[in-house]
């Protein structure tokens, strides 16, 4: 009896979760058209989440670039295909492993340092000061990080992309004596737009939803310096959550698209 309470529990505590975040989404929609427009603001969150975050993207997709060839060429020699390395990489980090992957950076990254920051400031009372003072904290600190996070992370996932490919194409120089040129040359052959446009619109919406819920968890904060540790926390379980349903639905959509 008391585990189905419990289950109960779990699954109101879910919903609720979710219809919070759902018009916190909408608030944010409402207030993003509304003046004052904190574009120095927007400018200074896109530095601080793109410029800190690039080299931890760069040396993952490098790895990882590295590595995915590596593992992949021994069962291409035994079939002779080899020659496909280049195609199935290049697919491969384009359409899912480049997109996901810095989403999770980002989301372990950005997510907890939104949760962390707006946690602390609704802990020492800074943004119930600023909605005495006439300013709105709502504007000024959410709307602007989750606009940097939607226009950042698409960035962050072209460079992890490239620095992956440069990887993987170092591997086929050494091992196989192919050149840079005409590695490259077959990745772009091997991609078409249907690779591109999917992968670049759902890195939008990776970055929307890893903004929302940092924010998210912050903003609403519960008092107490535990309070702070546990919105950092749960801010990036939950987008990484997100960004892995988001991925799912963004496939499922594209291959029905591919059908028709």
């Amino acid at each position: 009896m008391n585990q189905n309470r419990s289950i109960g529990e779990l699954i109101r505590d879910f919903l609720s979760e979710t219809g919070q975040l759902a018009y916190f989404a909408g608030r944010f929609f409402r207030e993003v058209v509304r003046p004052p427009y904190e574009f120095r603001e927007f400018l200074r969150q896109c530095y601080q989440m793109g410029n800190r975050s690039l080299v931890l993207v760069l040396v993952t997709g490098f790895i990882i670039g590295l590595v995915l060839t590596l593992q992949s060429r021994p069962t291409l020699l035994e079939f002779g295909a080899e020659s496909w390395m280049p195609n199935m990489v290049g697919i491969s980090i384009v359409r899912e492993i480049g997109p996901v992957i810095t989403a999770l950076i980002c989301a372990g990254r950005i997510a907890s340092g939104i949760g962390a920051e707006l946690g602390s400031m609704r802990v020492t009372e800074q943004i119930d000061a600023m909605e005495v003072s006439g300013t709105n904290p709502f504007n000024y600190l959410v709307v602007t990080r989750v606009l940097a996070t939607t226009f950042m992370i698409p960035l962050l996932v072209i460079f992890g992309d490239l620095i992956a490919l440069y990887g993987s194409a170092l591997v086929e120089y050494f091992k196989g004596g192919m050149s840079f040129q005409l590695y490259f040359n077959k990745v772009f052959n091997a991609l078409s737009y249907g690779d591109f446009i999917p992968a670049t619109v759902k890195s939008f919406f990776f970055g929307f939803v890893i903004g929302l819920v940092g924010c998210y968890k912050g903003y609403y904060c519960k008092k107490g310096t535990a309070g702070v540790g546990k919105a950092a926390n749960t801010a990036v379980v939950n987008a990484s959550l997100l960004v892995f349903f988001v991925d799912f639905m963004a496939v499922f959509i594209s291959d029905i698209f591919y059908e028709l």
